[in-house]
């Protein structure tokens, strides 16, 4: 085995980024393009879709950026079928759809429960089995799903992500166990605090003070550094590596209580 940058490298693989118009998702798409793969991110808004792409300039005939609700099954099937007519077999998925409500759980209601468990949960889990499907048919393939670090430790105002990011990478943990033999490999990322369109107005100044002060390196988290491990989970580099998940918190959970 020769070693360098090569391992780190992309080239000619076509990764498909669910949740890739804004925040992790976007960064992680322009990483990988960084690194030679063609990528087609999936989202729900428009405009935030259009800029993608403009950006990574997709045409009329082969776009970057396509609208879908990965939540609805038939819409799943769709959407693989066109992605990979588009550009070619999936050979790197990153699950990064994602939602929250911060709220008691006295208060929390069904529809909202439901809310973040079809995206965080329900929707990661059928578009990891569909497209992995046709990984394991393929033999072949690399999925890398988010979690957080409230997969970890529960939080409180909460419970609903938490339960969700639990389930991720107990999925993330399961689908290694199942494709493993077919060459298939399945991580998760779990990253700290990072500002991102999700939580940026929703977490309350004094938490992100806290968050900056508990952790390891005491500041919060800057997107691009979540790229590198999106860019290794999914490279030769990680070639045996598989239900793993990769802690990117600046020493958050290290840092003890």
């Amino acid at each position: 085995m020769s070693y360098g940058t090569d391992l780190f490298r992309l080239d000619d693989l076509h990764a498909a980024i669910v949740g890739g118009s804004s925040g992790i998702g976007l960064e992680i798409a322009r990483g990988y393009r960084a690194v030679g793969a063609r990528v087609s991110v999936v989202g729900r808004d428009p405009q935030k879709l259009r800029a993608v792409d403009a950006e990574f300039g997709g045409t009329a005939a082969k776009p970057a950026a396509y609208a879908g609700d990965m939540r609805d099954l038939a819409a799943i099937r769709a959407m693989a079928d066109r992605l990979e007519a588009d550009h070619g077999a999936i050979d790197v998925l990153v699950a990064c759809q994602g939602t929250t409500v911060i709220k008691p759980v006295l208060e929390l209601s069904e529809a909202e429960y439901d809310a973040v468990l079809d995206t965080n949960l329900k929707s990661v889990f059928f578009t990891c089995q569909e497209i992995g499907r046709r990984m394991v048919a393929r033999r072949r393939g690399a999925i890398v799903t988010i979690a957080s670090l409230a997969a970890h430790n529960g939080w409180a105002n909460a419970a609903a992500y938490a339960a969700s990011k639990w389930g991720v990478v107990g999925l993330t943990q399961t689908l290694a166990a199942e494709w493993g033999e077919a060459g298939v490999r399945v991580n998760s990322i779990a990253p700290g605090f990072f500002l991102t369109d999700m939580n940026r107005d929703r977490m309350p100044e004094a938490r992100k003070a806290e968050a900056s002060r508990r952790n390891a390196m005491h500041r919060m988290g800057e997107l691009g550094e979540l790229v590198g491990a999106a860019i290794y989970l999914a490279s030769p580099a990680a070639g045996f590596v598989t239900g793993a998940t990769l802690r990117v918190d600046g020493g958050y959970l290290a840092s003890g209580i």
